[in-house]
């Protein structure tokens, strides 16, 4: 797997709430050991041109952001912006970023969710799965003029899932439809928009009508996404073809 523009950067090692599938290893840069996550950025991104993220602490939007309802004078998108400029930091340090996002996925990827999702079959080790590639997919970043800076195969997360977890396509589609959920279901997309305060940012979606491997990305308020549009589709098609071509087969 080649990478572009990555600029040199220390391995990150992290301690994580759970244990990590050990397949992650078999994403190029990623090192699984139990609870031990190391990434080599070098090995890891496609592209890697900025090592800071803005984080939000995850205790603070826990207390005082997940619990707020939308008002007929403020959206919430309104009330999560000035939450992030109130309580954002800017930080360099990559493991934090991947701390952080395993608590707002697993959030977002709760089992209480599982009865009310409509789709037969998903399970709490499917949720499992979405909480794991969506940490890693915490560390891409898009900047302000809507310029994608940070590119990793978690991007594509139907593809590196199929990679990691053995899904067949069936299985890899179940799994993205629970993705969407975050965009399609109103309730689920008002948390997914207050939970993302924790990663600076909202919750974009890359697909069109179908999905199509584009995957999505936390993107800041204001972004250009015309840029982001067109630097997605120039990436896509490489990378997603780098991704599938790591699947083990028998």
């Amino acid at each position: 797997m080649t990478s572009t523009n990555v600029v040199a950067s220390d391995l990150v090692t992290v301690e994580m709430p759970e244990a990590f599938d050990p397949r992650w290893n078999r994403i190029p840069g990623i090192t699984v050991d139990g609870t031990t996550v190391t990434i080599d950025p070098a090995c890891y991104f496609f592209r890697f041109e900025n090592s800071t993220w803005l984080l939000c602490d995850w205790a603070i939007v826990e207390a005082e952001l997940l619990s707020v309802d939308e008002t007929a004078d403020t959206a919430l998108e309104q009330v999560t912006l000035d939450f992030i400029k109130t309580y954002s930091r800017s930080t360099s340090d990559a493991g934090q970023v991947l701390t952080t996002a395993w608590h707002v996925y697993d959030y977002l990827f709760r089992q209480e969710h599982l009865n009310g999702l409509g789709l037969d079959g998903v399970t709490a080790d499917h949720l499992r799965m979405l909480r794991q590639v969506a940490t890693f997919m915490a560390l891409n970043k898009v900047e302000d003029d809507g310029r994608i800076s940070n590119v990793g195969p978690c991007w594509f997360f139907p593809s590196a899932t199929g990679v990691v977890f053995d899904l067949d396509d069936t299985e890899g589609q179940m799994l993205d439809e629970v993705y969407h959920g975050t965009w399609f279901n109103e309730h689920r997309r008002l948390e997914s928009v207050k939970a993302h305060a924790a990663l600076g940012g909202r919750l974009v979606h890359g697909c069109q009508s179908v999905p199509n491997q584009s995957g999505g990305a936390l993107v800041p308020y204001g972004a250009s996404l015309d840029t982001f549009r067109t630097e997605l589709s120039a990436f896509r098609t490489e990378w997603v073809a780098a991704v599938d071509a790591l699947r083990v087969t028998v």
